[in-house]
């Protein structure tokens, strides 16, 4: 058994490994930490937790590096207008992009928070509403205290958060790098087959049996065309627009037709193409169909349904149009009629 004296010392000696122990890890060894868990995720992204952020992001100020944190939430993914999934595959880019240039760089580190596990974290940095980025710089003391990325930089995704990034931090992220669309073997396959496709598509060139020399096919596309432009589905794709909304007095009721001169819904702009193509049609039966009609009163009978359908959807436009905008369309007489 030791004696009391020989039991002080060796407390004596254990006494600097247990205070080396308790004693907080150093900026090398946060660095060394983050650079590990960087290099076991496959973007690049470090996905941290309550826990972690109090042990990386609050450690005391000046620190050796930087990050940025994504905010996600799970539970948001379904929102269209959020666009969360397609902003943290652009921020996943962006950190693969980075590391790629700067391999084994302990200046800056990329990590996403989610909500449903880190709510305290949302609290602490003040996060209220999605999208939502944040750079905690070296010398931020407090995570309230880090600077957001402003919406603007969404804008070009990826592209617009790399130019973010080197305004703040002076580091270089370089080009984004895209995946492929392709892949290796299927481009092989694709060469393939349209190397095998020559012969057979040189063939049908010299007897005229492709696509190309069909004019039904060229019909439906000027089809196609005259009603994507009357329809205005080109405002629809430039303004995202919905094919409809919900009544916001009756969730249950949907609403087709907004009455307001500056928005156009989808289906209101559909239902106007489909009356422009109407009288289209009409007009070109008309011109090349019914005149070659022998019968009198076929022709004659033909020409009043047209007048007719062709009034009724004329009028449809005008009375929406009315509607929509309360301007009315007056009819004017030659001043020697009256």
């Amino acid at each position: 058994m030791a004696s009391p004296p020989h039991r002080y010392l060796r407390l004596l000696l254990l006494l600097p490994l247990l205070l080396l122990a308790a004693a907080p890890a150093g900026a090398d060894d946060l660095v060394a930490e983050l650079q590990s868990l960087r290099a076991r995720s496959p973007s690049g992204v470090i996905h941290l937790t309550d826990t972690s952020v109090t042990r990386f992001l609050s450690a005391p100020a000046p620190r050796s590096y930087s990050v940025l944190v994504f905010f996600d939430a799970s539970a948001l993914h379904s929102k269209p207008d959020l666009h969360l999934p397609q902003l943290r595959s652009e921020f996943a880019l962006l950190a693969a992009s980075f590391n790629a240039r700067n391999p084994g760089s302990g200046d800056l580190f990329f990590a996403d928070i989610e909500f449903a596990e880190s709510q305290h974290s949302f609290h602490q940095f003040g996060v209220n509403s999605l999208p939502h980025v944040r750079l905690i710089r070296s010398d931020h003391a407090t995570l309230a205290g880090s600077e957001q990325m402003d919406q603007s930089h969404f804008a070009r995704l990826a592209d617009s958060m790399a130019e973010f990034v080197e305004s703040r931090t002076g580091l270089e992220v370089g080009p984004i790098i895209r995946p492929p669309l392709l892949s290796r073997n299927q481009i092989i396959l694709l060469v393939i087959l349209f190397l095998c496709s020559i012969p057979f598509a040189i063939k049908r060139i010299i007897e005229g049996e492709t696509l190309l020399h069909d004019r039904r096919v060229w019909m439906a596309g000027a089809l196609f065309v005259y009603f994507f432009s009357v329809s205005g589905g080109m405002y629809g794709i430039i303004r995202h627009t919905p094919m409809f909304l919900t009544d916001r007095s009756d969730p249950d009721k949907l609403v087709f037709f907004y009455q307001g001169s500056g928005m156009q819904l989808g289906a209101e702009g559909f239902a106007v193409g489909f009356l422009y193509t109407l009288v289209g049609l009409m007009i070109a039966g008309v011109t090349h169909l019914l005149v070659k009609v022998e019968s009198l009163q076929t022709q004659r009978f033909a020409m009043m349904a047209v007048i007719a359908i062709g009034w009724w959807a004329v009028r449809k436009v005008i009375y929406l149009d009315n509607w929509k905008t309360g301007y009315s369309i007056h009819t004017f007489w030659p001043s020697s009629w009256r």
